[in-house]
C-alpha cells in the first residue's frame, strides 16, 4: 500500500495579514496532506530523506533493526511532533503508523532552505530537536531501571501527558503490548502481568486494551522513582477478568 496524498483542504484560501512571524505548525500547514494506515511505513530506516513530515493526527512508532533482527522501538510520535528532521541524507530509523494518521509532508531541501532564511525558524526546530534529545535520554533513563515495576509506572506517567505536556489521568494506549514490550526492552508476559498488578491494587484501572486510567497518581509516581510500594500479586486466573491488558 502507498501513502495517499490528499488535497489541501481549502486550497492556498484568502491571505491573512499578520504581524506575528510564522511558526513551524504554519509553515507546514500549507503543504500537502499524507494518510497512512495502521502499520504502515511512512519511510524506512536507510532510505533517502527527502522529506520531513509533521504529525497532523494519530500516533506512529519510530524503530531500528538490530543485526540479529530484533526490534528496538525508540520512541512513539504524536501530533506535533517532526520527523525525518537530520543531518544525514538518510532516515537513521523506520517510522511506521501505530493508527490512522495524518501528516504534512515537505520537500526537506526547501524546509531547510525557509528555515534558513527565517532565524525565528531556526530556533524553533532547535528546540524541537532539543526535545527529542530528551527525549532520548528519558528513554535511556527508563531502560536502565532495575525493575519491570518501575519501567512500566515510568512510561504510563510519560504517556499521561496531553499534546500541551499536561498530565491526564486517561492514557490512550493504542500501540500493541509488543510494541510496549520493545519500547522498555521487556518481554510481552512481564508488560502485562505489571500492567494487571497496578490495576488489581487499585492504582489503575485498566477497561480495555487501549487505554487506562490512573486512580492513585502518588502512588505510581512513587513506584517509577524507585521509593517501593509493597504490591500484592496477582493471580494468574484472575488476570483476563482484571485487565484487558492480558
Amino acid at each position: 500500500m502507498t501513502l495517499q496524498s490528499v488535497a489541501i483542504g481549502g486550497g492556498l484560501g484568502t491571505l491573512e495579514c499578520s504581524l506575528a512571524p510564522p511558526d513551524l505548525s504554519s509553515v507546514f500547514s500549507l503543504q500537502p496532506i499524507i494518510e497512512a494506515a495502521p502499520g504502515q511505513a511512512v519511510f524506512w530506516e536507510g532510505d533517502d530523506a527527502g522529506y520531513v513530515f509533521q504529525v497532523e493526527d494519530g500516533m506512529l512508532r519510530a524503530l531500528r533493526l538490530l543485526a540479529d533482527g530484533r526490534r528496538v522501538i525508540v520512541g512513539f510520535l504524536h501530533p506535533g511532533d517532526l520527523l525525518g528532521v537530520s543531518v544525514k541524507d538518510r532516515y537513521l530509523y523506520t517510522v511506521e503508523a501505530i493508527t490512522e494518521v495524518r501528516l504534512r509532508r515537505y520537500p526537506r531541501r526547501r524546509f531547510e532552505d525557509e528555515v534558513a532564511r527565517q532565524p525565528h525558524l531556526r530556533n524553533q526546530l532547535f528546540s524541537k530537536l532539543c526535545d527529542e534529545m530528551t527525549a532520548a535520554q528519558d528513554q535511556a533513563v527508563l531502560l536502565s531501571r532495575r525493575s519491570a515495576d518501575e519501567k512500566v509506572a515510568n512510561f504510563l506517567l510519560f504517556m499521561a501527558r496531553d499534546r500541551d505536556g499536561e498530565q491526564t489521568d486517561f492514557v490512550d494506549l493504542p500501540m500493541t503490548r509488543l510494541d510496549i514490550a520493545d519500547y522498555l526492552n521487556m518481554t510481552i508476559e512481564t508488560v502485562s502481568r505489571t500492567v494487571t498488578k497496578f490495576a488489581s491494587n487499585g492504582i489503575i484501572a485498566a477497561p480495555d486494551r487501549r487505554s487506562i486510567i490512573i486512580l492513585k497518581r502518588h502512588m505510581l509516581q512513587s513506584i517509577a522513582d524507585g521509593d517501593g510500594c509493597d504490591l500484592r500479586p496477582v493471580a494468574v486466573s484472575n488476570r483476563i477478568r482484571r485487565t484487558g491488558f492480558a
